[in-house]
């Protein structure tokens, strides 16, 4: 017989198991973790203090140096701690008890969602995600806006394929990479969709300002939030993401804005979120509603006077039409007094 040859090894997700194990013996720096997981360095150290873990290596310059299996696990860690587990009960745990506990209190709304209802169209994107066939991606993503139309586009497909893959991420089951690759190929169909949506007369309204806040990098809710609106025929002015919060309130006064919308994914601290709301809710003028949107579990767990939360894309539409109704319902401005 003649000499046997090494066959690349796939896991379930496709990844060839013996690049993960060289991924595997990279390491990432405390600066890196941060980013990738949205826990502070101050957190990182004092848990490495008190529980023993994360138990980063040094490198040769005497730096903190974290394994991916690390970072894996802090990503769990993040997510049961955004839903109120306090990190004294679950830090110690093994990874394997973290994702049994993430599925009995995170998971259970999409377990229970029965597989039929996993559009034909969603389950072909996320197999070219996995794929890395971006181009192919781009071209289903496309005709699939194409066929559907904007809002069903945004709501059937965009949304769910955003949450189906920010998911395998946090689970570990998908890279950075396939992450952040997905997410432009979306941003770039939705910015096409959003150009060729005629613009609302001069009269039309209301004006809606959308941005995210500093240390929240994520734009793709703003985008989906922005086709909505500009389809209900309101007048958006994204400031993109990050945008200092002062800023924000100069920006609102610029452009006239009527609402200010921002998205939240959970990168950022629950408490800089609501400190966060509410200094802006104080800063900006009383009519200018203020909406929240997003992913964070803080948002509707802490709700701040005058800001409206809103749990998903569809009572975004719902709370544009309140809007419009109490706007419609306000008494006409005091004319001025003849000469």
């Amino acid at each position: 017989m003649g000499a046997a040859h090494a066959v690349p090894v796939r896991d379930c997700h496709g990844t060839n198991m013996n690049q993960r194990l060289r991924l595997n013996t990279l390491s990432l720096s405390i600066a890196a973790v941060e980013r990738d997981t949205g826990l502070s360095k101050d957190t990182l150290r004092v848990w490495e203090r008190r529980y023993g873990f994360p138990a980063p290596q040094r490198d040769a310059s005497g730096e903190r140096s974290y394994s991916l299996a690390d970072v894996e696990k802090l990503r769990v860690l993040k997510r049961l701690l955004d839903v109120g587990h306090r990190p004294g009960r679950i830090v110690p745990l093994a990874l394997p008890a973290l994702q049994q506990l993430a599925e009995q209190t995170l998971d259970l709304p999409l377990r229970a969602t029965p597989p039929s209802t996993v559009s034909t169209d969603l389950r072909t994107c996320l197999a070219l995600v996995r794929g890395h066939d971006i181009a192919a991606l781009r071209s289903e993503l496309a005709h699939a806006l194409a066929r559907l139309g904007v809002e069903r586009f945004v709501l059937d497909i965009a949304g769910p394929l955003g949450a189906a893959v920010g998911e395998a991420w946090l689970r570990g089951q998908m890279e950075v990479f396939e992450e952040h690759a997905c997410t432009e190929a979306l941003q770039a169909v939705l910015r096409q969709a959003i150009a060729a949506i005629p613009a609302p007369a001069a009269a039309g309204g209301p004006c809606v300002l959308l941005s995210t806040l500093p240390g929240e990098p994520h734009g793709l809710g703003l985008l989906m939030a922005e086709a909505l609106l500009a389809l209900e025929g309101c007048r958006c002015v994204s400031l993109g993401v990050q945008t200092p919060l002062w800023d924000m309130v100069l920006a609102a006064g610029a452009y006239r804005a009527d609402i200010v919308v921002l998205g939240f994914t959970g990168c950022l601290n629950p408490n800089q979120v609501v400190d966060s709301l509410v200094e802006l809710r104080g800063k900006l003028p009383t009519v200018v509603q203020l909406w929240a949107g997003g992913s964070a579990p803080v948002l509707v767990r802490r709700t701040v006077p005058g800001v409206l939360p809103l749990g998903s894309l569809q009572e975004l539409t719902a709370a544009l039409r309140h809007w419009r109704e109490r706007a419609g319902s306000r008494p006409p401005a005091a004319s001025p007094p003849l000469a």
